[in-house]
């Protein structure tokens, strides 16, 4: 996590490096034999939803005009909504072929970085741009929220898919001490209010 920057920006970077820590920790958690792993025929598994948030970070930025190496896409087809089906497509190619958790993990890293530096870089001015997204309109700063919302959400699939193989938050421990932290400061108060 870096310096916080003030207002809405600085609460949205601290909102996504959180997400992202987590996430990353989640990821690392899983042992590399249980990345084929999934609770049902029809559910991704755990490199499956690993791959999906990191080739839907960079599909994201792709659309919008910023350039994140290594390519993902080469040269795209098609303008508008054939040119997202086109990363679509590919995204979920990727999903079925990248299983190596090493591979999956520095996709995964290079996006959520990726994503972060490109909202850090954007201006207050330009997330106020409207942009195309899918079939809809949408202001830039809008498209930004959802990569937060969208980290969210698979982060709380995979926290699931982790419980039910038995296996503890990642982060349990830095839980406990900031809990313990907290319990302190607030009995230090108390014993000087008396």
């Amino acid at each position: 996590m870096s310096a916080k920057l003030s207002g809405f920006r600085g609460e949205y970077l601290w909102e996504y490096d959180y997400a992202q820590k987590q996430m990353l920790a989640l990821a690392e958690a899983f042992p590399a034999e249980r990345y084929g792993w999934r609770p049902a025929e029809t559910a991704r598994s755990v490199s499956e939803i690993l791959v999906h948030v990191g080739a839907s970070g960079r599909a994201f930025l792709v659309l919008l005009g910023v350039k994140v190496e290594p390519d993902l896409y080469g040269k795209l087809e098609g303008e508008g909504v054939a040119r997202s089906m086109a990363m679509l497509a590919r995204n979920e190619s990727l999903e079925k072929s990248m299983t190596d958790k090493a591979e999956v993990l520095a996709l995964l890293r290079t996006s959520l970085n990726a994503v972060r530096t490109a909202y850090a870089e954007t201006s207050d001015a330009e997330l106020e741009r409207s942009e195309m997204f899918g079939a809809e309109s949408s202001t830039l700063g809008r498209l930004y929220m959802r990569t937060v919302c969208h980290l969210h959400e698979h982060m709380g699939q995979l926290i699931a898919y982790a419980r039910a193989m038995g296996l503890p938050a990642p982060w349990r421990g830095e839980h406990d001490a900031w809990r313990k932290a907290i319990e302190e400061k607030l009995a230090a108060k108390e014993m000087k209010a008396l």
